[in-house]
């Protein structure tokens, strides 16, 4: 992985079109993400065909269910070159997440091991929602407290939230990796954008749609994020190399 923090979501199951978008962005971005939709249509061919390209890949497939099944399952990634990240639920709890860290450890002991990051509460998730499914904690203890569980059971890191970074660094060790979705553009940002590739910048990329806890990518990592998931406004602009280089400066 590069010093580079921008993981570009490729959210797309056209395995030609993910491979150009690839090709575009590889030398802009510091990894790519592949998840379910990607991972679903195509299987393990469609992410062996984009590991060709030798760019590190997040494998976002965000494993839960018992222990044994998710300890298989992570060792099955070892037949797979450049992944470099995965997830797993930490709401499957201490024993599930114990055995992915033991599985990872053991099935990639020949080969780069990549880290296992637990996901805590998803961004597209508020108190409320927590409330609905019968978690009475707020947001941010919730979080915390998953955030401790999954260093606990030997995870590398977690994904989480922009607006409970601060709290978790507060808490956890440096080295702790946080993985941050829910990354937006601010109007600023927006127009340096513009700016930076000479066009209009779709402003749908400044709204929430389906996430309800956002943040810029400054702010983000100036409160401590490692990773910084962005997708659509990389992928969907005219250029998204220039576009990915035009958030990345930003961070400078």
């Amino acid at each position: 992985m590069t010093k580079n923090p921008i993981i570009c979501a490729i959210d797309t199951t056209d395995v030609e079109k993910a491979k150009a978008l690839v090709e575009q962005v590889s030398e802009s971005v510091g990894a790519i993400k592949l998840g379910l939709e990607f991972f679903t249509y195509n299987g393990v061919k469609g992410v062996e065909e984009i590991a060709k390209l030798n760019v590190p890949i997040f494998l976002d497939l965000k494993f839960h269910d018992i222990p044994n099944t998710v300890g298989r399952a992570i060792k099955a990634l070892s037949n797979l070159d450049n992944i470099f990240m995965t997830t797993i639920h930490t709401s499957g709890g201490k024993a599930m997440m114990e055995a992915a860290a033991a599985a990872v450890t053991e099935a990639f002991q020949f080969k780069n091991e990549p880290k296992v990051v637990g996901v805590t509460v998803l961004t597209s998730m508020d108190s409320d929602d927590l409330r609905a499914i019968g978690v009475s904690k707020e947001m941010n203890q919730q979080v915390l407290d998953l955030a401790k569980l999954a260093k606990n059971s030997g995870l590398s890191g977690i994904v989480c939230s922009p607006h409970e970074i601060l709290q978790i660094r507060e808490h956890l060790p440096k080295n702790f990796t946080l993985v941050v979705p829910g990354i937006r553009l601010a109007g600023a940002v927006t127009n340096s954008l513009a700016a930076a590739l000479g066009a209009h910048i779709n402003t749908s990329y400044v709204k929430n749609d389906d996430q309800k806890r956002v943040m810029t990518p400054r702010e983000a990592m100036d409160a401590g994020a490692t990773y910084l998931v962005i997708g659509r406004p990389i992928t969907e602009a005219a250029d998204p190399a220039a576009a990915a280089k035009a958030i990345y400066d930003t961070l400078a």
